[in-house]
Parts: C-alpha cells; structure tokens; sequence
C-alpha cells in the first residue's frame, strides 16, 4: 500500500524531532521524505530569547536572529581549504539596503534599501520600518544601545527618512566604525507596524513581547520556539541572498539544546544530528579517528583566550610583578594540555617593540624566561613572592582546569601561591562585573574585526569588558584619536602604538586563538566561521 505524506504529517516529524520525541511510522516516513532538506542542530548553550537586544542574550540567540532577521548591512565571506568559509571583516555588502554611499567628508551615510524586500508577513519594507529599528537602537534598555554608540549613533535625531526607499544617517564625526555596526547582531530591522501593536507606555519598543514573537523578515521563519529547550524554522522563501541571489538550502532547521557534550557528539555520529560546534577537544579527535564525521576546523580569527589581572589592586598594580608572570608561563605546555594544539598561539613572537603590522590580535613577543621573571619579581619588591587566587568558569573545565594546574606549578617556582577558584558561570560572571576578581582566564572576541575596535572595547572605560580594569590615559588618547582619524598612515601608526603599549604594560597576557571545530554529517557543506561564533543555517546545505 503507498503511504500519502501530507504537510499536516511533515509538520508533525519536525515537531518530533525537536521534541526529542520518538517517531511513529507516519512520522517517520515524513521525516525520510524531509529529511534531505531538514536540518537538525544540537548546542550545548540555549536560545534564550528572540530578540537579541534583550539584556542578558545568550550567543546562540544571536546566532538565530542572524538567520531570521535581517540588517541594513553584512559581510562578506570568503573561501578557505577544503570548501570550508570565513566571514571577511574587510568586505561590507547591503542586505535590505541595496547599496550604501558614504559622502567625501565620511559625515554622512545614505542607505538605498531594496524596493522588492518583504516582510515575513508579506507586507513591504518602509523607509518608516527602517527608521523605527534604528530608533530602537539608540533608545531604551538593549544591548543595541552601547554597541551603536561605538560608531557614533547616539540619538533618533541622526536617522531621516529622505525618499520612498532612503535613510540617511548623520555623524558627528568621520567613525571609521558606524557602517560595520549596521551589520552587527543587535542593528535587527523590525516590521515596525507589526511590533508596535504590542508596544505600551511602559514598553514603547515591544521588547516584552519581541522575546517570544518575531516582526522579522529574514531568511527563516520561527515556527516554534520553547526558550532554553529548541527552537524550529521554515526557509522563507521570499527571501534571497544579496551575495548570489540564492535561497538557503534548507527548508526546516531545528536547532536543541542538549547540555552534554558526549551526548551532543553522540547524537552527531550517529546521523540523528547533522551539525554541533561546542564539542569537547578530546571527542574531536577520537571521532577524526573513527572518520564516521566530517570536521571543519577553521581558527577563531576575532578571538583570543587570555589571562587577566586586575592592575587596579596590589600587587598587579604593579607593571613589573605583571611582566614577571608573563616571563613565568609555560606557553608551550599550556597550548598543549589545554587544546591539544588545535589553534593559533598568539605567543612567541619573534620580534620586539615595533609590531610588523598592526593586525590584532596577533602574536606577541610572550616566552618563558624562568631568570628573568625571578629578577622581575625582585625589582618589584615580592623577592619571596606573594599569594593570589586563580579563577575560572565552570564552563571552561576542559580547558581552563588543565591551565591552572600549569599556572599553579609555574608561578611556583617564582614564589607565588596560587590558590585555584572553579566558580559556577552566573558566579563568576557577577564577580567579574564587579571587579571581584583578582586574577583569572577568559576568552573574548571583537565582532568588529578592527584594531581599533580591539583596544577600545577591551582596554578602556570602566565597562565589563576592560577585563583588566585598566586605566592608562596614553592608551585612552591613542584610541580617542584612532577613532576618528581618516589618514591611513596615522591610523596604522596610532595601531602600533597601541600594541606596543599593550606589550610593556602587561595588562593582561594574550595566549591563543582557538579553533572553531564544526562537527557534521558527512554530507554537509559550506559551513561558515562567522564573527558571533554560531552556525549559520543560511550557508549550509547537503552534497
């Protein structure tokens, strides 16, 4: 007898599949009529919320809005070996802007948007939508807010709608930094008629109901979403690639949280998930070993896992107690216990003072020198050394665990006790906050792939992010003055100049880019390394 597969019964295997559920017959044969275009992804992290301006947005939420939003801007990508991509920090196309003009006094952009572009509801894009969602960028509580003023966009007074399909945004001064932003994960572009039904005098931005409902327009649609659990989208196929002109390959995308890892890579190999990105290193390399998974490692270019002191309080305060932990880490057995080699060192450097161009991050000239780092300690007045804590997150156990016992043993043998803190992730991320935190590991990343960005976000203010709680007005006018700065010979040198600050000053120890390692079906390609560290469901599709 044939078996008639209706929508109602593929609608019902996808939601199975994201249940986790088991799959009766008709399920299943729906799922094996489906199954070619579906795809299931499976994370240790959770979906939190769906709109990721919302305070406290997980990175795998900012990772779906990319997929069902859209922004004025994007970036390109680019190829790497072995038909794996990256994202190019260096090439920024429109997305629902047709084209972007920036005039010669770099004080002013006009955005031409696209006059085909849609809405999920089918509804036209409006200059008025647009202006809306950038308004909401620059207002209220959103993590948009301190991100936009990175490039200069601080009030509703600088958006105006100039024609049918225009805005122009207007800048106080040429910021090298305000076009890249309009592609970053919180510039969403909403359906502002749509959203502002559930707005409210105490809400004026609906970012009550925006956490569980969309007003989107981008390359999915959310069919359901249980927040912490998973989440299921259906290709709009309205939408088209700016790039090619192409839809994502995938009809149906269910992305689960499955919170552990061996759980995660098991669900991989056996073909009953199609794509994880948070695996342990270990588990990697024993399924490279058995080949049953394709593996695309690709390093975290915009990245850098670090060690932090706090240089506001003694004894890291002192430049040269700094300097002498630098000299004192075991670099090499670290990168080999902590990822079994499977990144970028960002140490070893051969050179000095003068960086040979002014990439960041990049390696830095950081090597162990046992002598020197005791002569250091000396000079600084800790001759028999001093006690300290070391802290890290749960989160980090794999990697974190195996580089404390080596910071323990090195910074031993120059006198310094150090006491070993594993702290619960919402524990360790207050304590961090509020400069609780003497000394510890962490990794951050730059979504702006600019030097400039690098310094200003994580060496200056008093903002989270200045790991260090360093204060050095030298590094402040250096990056003040790069900011705005539009000679390219003085911008490169203000760059170099920060690095070489950054090297005598020690504020914090940069260590390694890790590898991002996308473990998938075999069949799977196009995977793209993008700057917000999730997968990108629009790139992927089957062999």
């Amino acid at each position: 007898m044939t078996q008639v597969i209706d929508r109602r019964s593929v609608l019902a295997a996808l939601s199975l599949l994201a249940a986790g559920g088991p799959v009766t017959l008709a399920a299943s044969a729906a799922r094996a009529r489906v199954g070619r275009t579906t795809m299931r992804h499976v994370t240790g992290g959770s979906i939190n919320t769906l709109d990721p301006t919302m305070l406290g947005s997980t990175r795998e939420s900012f990772g779906l809005s990319m997929s069902v939003y859209d922004r004025l801007m994007t970036f390109g990508r680019k190829p790497l070996a072995d038909g794996m991509w990256t994202f190019d920090p260096e090439t920024l196309r429109g997305e629902l802007a047709e084209r972007c003009e920036v005039s010669d006094d770099q004080c002013t952009i006009t955005l031409h948007l696209r006059p085909d572009a849609v809405w999920h509801d089918g509804t036209p894009v409006t200059a008025e939508d647009i202006k809306w969602s950038l308004d909401r960028c620059v207002q209220g509580h959103s993590l948009a807010v301190p991100q936009f003023t990175s490039g200069s966009m601080t009030s509703p007074d600088q958006f105006r709608i100039v024609g049918e399909h225009m805005i122009q945004i207007t800048l106080p001064k040429p910021d090298r930094l305000a076009v890249a932003n309009l592609a970053m994960p919180y510039a969403i572009m909403i359906n502002s008629r749509l959203a502002r039904r559930y707005a409210t005098h105490d809400d004026p931005w609906a970012q009550q109901w925006l956490q569980h409902n969309t007003a989107a327009g981008g390359a999915y649609r959310v069919d359901s979403f249980r927040p912490g659990i998973n989440v299921s989208l259906t290709r709009n196929d309205a939408w088209k690639s700016t790039a090619d002109g192409s839809r994502p390959f995938f009809e149906h995308v269910i992305s689960q949280t499955v919170p552990e890892a061996t759980a995660r890579a098991s669900l991989v190999e056996r073909g009953d998930a199609d794509i994880a990105i948070d695996l342990q290193a270990y588990d990697i390399i024993a399924m490279a070993m058995r080949k049953r998974v394709k593996i695309s490692s690709i390093v975290q270019s915009n990245c850098f896992t670090h060690l932090a002191f706090d240089t506001q309080r003694a004894p890291f305060d002192n430049v040269l107690v700094r300097r002498a932990i630098a000299a004192a880490l075991p670099y090499d057995d670290m990168f080999a216990a902590c990822l079994f080699g499977r990144g970028q060192p960002l140490y070893g450097a051969r050179w000095h003072d003068v960086a040979p161009d002014i990439s960041f991050p990049q390696s830095l000239p950081l090597a162990t020198d046992l002598p020197r780092a005791r002569a250091l300690m000396a000079e600084a007045g800790y001759p028999q050394g001093f006690e300290t804590t070391f802290s890290y997150t749960t989160s980090q156990t794999t990697t974190a665990e195996p580089m404390a016992a080596l910071v323990q043993e090195a910074l031993g043998k120059i006198g310094i006790k150090v006491r070993i803190d594993k702290l619960p992730d919402a524990t360790f991320n207050t304590m961090q906050a509020k400069r609780e935190l003497p000394f510890y590991t962490d990794t951050g990343a730059g979504w702006i792939e600019r030097t400039y960005y690098f310094f200003y976000l994580y060496f200056t203010r008093d903002q989270r992010w200045n790991f260090s709680n360093w204060r050095n007005m030298r590094m402040v006018s250096l990056i003040e003055k790069a900011r705005f700065e539009i000679d390219e010979a003085a911008y490169e040198q203000d760059c170099r100049d920060m690095i070489s600050l950054l090297i005598d000053q020690v504020p914090l120890v940069m260590l390694w880019q890790p590898k991002m390692d996308a473990v998938s079906s075999s069949d799977m390609e196009g995977f793209t390394y993008q700057y917000y560290r999730q997968v990108d469901f629009r790139t992927l599709s089957r062999a």
